[in-house]
């Protein structure tokens, strides 16, 4: 694998990351990932960290979408709050759509606090995270509709189910 060195991203350097983690920041952030970031650094795994790998005044949008077009693996933390983010939902779309198509791309699920279950359903918490989307994307129907597809699929794989640790 790569070195313990975390990347530096500019917009006119190809990114390649062994890890991208999609995880809601407000959630997890301090805590569950700060820990599996320092884990997957000691192992020697590249990993994209938007807060670390971002430079001030980039475009978060490109910047997180070429990051998951150049990494190996994704691991997905599902925390209670992860469906009301709509950055969080953007990138899971993409991930789930890169791994469709290349088959050559692993997608390693986390179920942070939340049972797997309830996102595969999206019930609970994930229920009214979609009626808000749906209310503030009327327009947008479809783009809701593919982000429920891609936790749907996501919750197909075998993942980690993290409750109270």
């Amino acid at each position: 694998m790569a070195s313990n060195k975390i990347q530096r991203c500019s917009s006119s350097q190809t990114k390649n990351f062994d890890v991208f983690v999609s995880f809601r920041g407000e959630d997890t952030r301090n805590g569950f990932t700060d820990h599996l970031f320092a884990a997957l650094q000691r192992k020697g795994v590249v990993a994209f960290r938007d807060d670390q790998t971002i430079e001030k005044g980039g475009f978060l949008e490109s910047e997180l979408l070429q990051a998951i077009e150049g990494s190996r693996v994704f691991i997905v933390v599902f925390s209670k709050d992860y469906a009301s983010s709509t950055w969080c939902m953007k990138e899971l779309t993409k991930i789930v759509d890169l791994v469709e198509e290349t088959g050559r791309r692993s997608m390693l699920p986390i179920f942070y606090d939340v049972g797997p279950s309830e996102v595969r359903k999206q019930s609970g918490k994930f229920a009214k995270a979609f009626a808000e989307h749906e209310e503030r994307f009327k327009d947008d129907l479809e783009m809701v509709e593919k982000w429920r597809e891609a936790l749907k699929a996501s919750c197909d794989r075998s993942g980690w189910d993290v409750q109270n640790k």
